[in-house]
């Protein structure tokens, strides 16, 4: 885990790492703004309690969705609020935009924040500015920065490729996040050149499972042997047919270092 440095900020991020000291299990729940909904008859709350009830240490939402989350899932759960946008459905989807402030997740309970920047977009100069604003705030106010950085515009043809992976981590760390979340390559090596270089935490990101379950799985637990410091799955979580059952799998990898290691081991 890493150091925040404020007091507040410690506290808080302690607070996130709820069943490991060293490793963290996030869901991100923010799909909706970007693709549409992510659930159906007003299920988000229903699924947001299997989350607390298996092994998941935070979920990621936008402030407006909390309106319809009960309020006890966040005894064992942390709530990370998440302050990017964009729609799937503009001119330029990776133009990632604020839409919340960090005095308005506190506002709202939230241990910590999330900022979304895509890195080589037409935008990358203002979405970069961004991240140090909230940083900025982040710092003021004593709360950790979880920073989801990809490499994605015009000019990136693969963003799995471990230098511009690593280039885009140690942005995050460097603008003052505490977390960083990405893609991270498909080779063990590359994911060891991104953790080694980057001195702050790096989530893997769970992406779809439309390759399989077992086989983004058998990803995750080498991303973690690989050195990352937990995962961050959302549509591999809220798309699977028994979203409980998948979080505990998940779960298993980022908690328990030897099921990372038997489920890596049946390739």
């Amino acid at each position: 885990m890493t150091v925040n440095n404020t007091i507040g900020g410690r506290i808080r991020l302690q607070h996130l790492y709820r069943h490991d000291p060293s490793s963290l299990f996030v869901v991100p729940l923010d799909h909706s703004v970007t693709s549409g909904p992510i659930t159906r008859n007003g299920q988000l709350n229903r699924l947001v309690g299997q989350l607390a009830e298996n092994g998941v240490d935070a979920v990621v939402l936008h402030k407006g969705a909390l309106r319809h989350i009960d309020v006890r899932w966040f005894r064992s759960l942390s709530l990370v609020v998440h302050l990017s946008a964009s729609t799937r459905h503009a001119p330029d989807p990776d133009a990632k935009y604020l839409v919340s402030s960090v005095a308005e997740a506190l506002r709202l309970g939230a241990h910590a924040v999330s900022v979304h920047v895509n890195v080589g977009s037409e935008t990358e100069g203002r979405q970069i500015g961004d991240l140090a604003a909230v940083a900025e705030a982040c710092d003021r106010w004593g709360v950790p920065l979880v920073a989801m950085l990809y490499p994605r515009g015009p000019k990136v043809a693969d963003g799995r490729l471990a230098d511009l992976v690593a280039h885009a981590a140690v942005i995050a760390a460097d603008l003052g996040a505490d977390l960083v979340k990405s893609a991270l390559p498909k080779a063990a090596s590359g994911i060891t050149e991104v953790t080694a270089s980057c001195p702050v935490p790096v989530l893997a990101a769970g992406g779809s499972a439309s390759s399989g379950a077992d086989g983004a799985l058998r990803h995750l637990a080498e991303a973690m042997r690989a050195g990352a410091g937990g995962i961050a799955a959302g549509r591999l979580v809220f798309t699977a047919t028994d979203p409980a059952a998948m979080a505990r799998r998940v779960a298993a990898l980022v908690h328990d270092r030897t099921a990372s290691t038997v489920l890596g081991g049946t390739r």
